[in-house]
């Protein structure tokens, strides 16, 4: 598991499910943040996205509660920078 991979699940969450405009918003290709999706999934045993063909159509249930903790963990990391950027100041 990757912060990155983190960041991708919610910015396509913040996305409306649009895998092209959050992999624009992260400056990345869509294939990327796909595969990188899906990597997780794979690792945590968790469909985090409903699918019809290649289409995110929902959130599911269990993804919901990985997003939460994903921002949860993100918002940590800043703060983690906000600390070093404190103290190299």
């Amino acid at each position: 598991m990757k912060l990155q991979q983190l960041r991708y699940l919610v910015e396509v969450a913040r996305s409306n499910l649009n895998v092209s405009e959050a992999a624009e918003s992260l400056y990345t290709s869509q294939p990327g943040v796909s595969k990188q999706i899906k990597l997780l999934e794979d690792e945590l045993g968790v469909i985090v996205f409903e699918r019809s063909g290649k289409r995110l159509t929902a959130i599911t249930e269990p993804g919901k509660r990985v997003l939460e903790i994903a921002e949860r963990i993100l918002r940590e990391a800043q703060n983690i920078k906000r600390v070093g950027d404190e103290y190299a100041g």
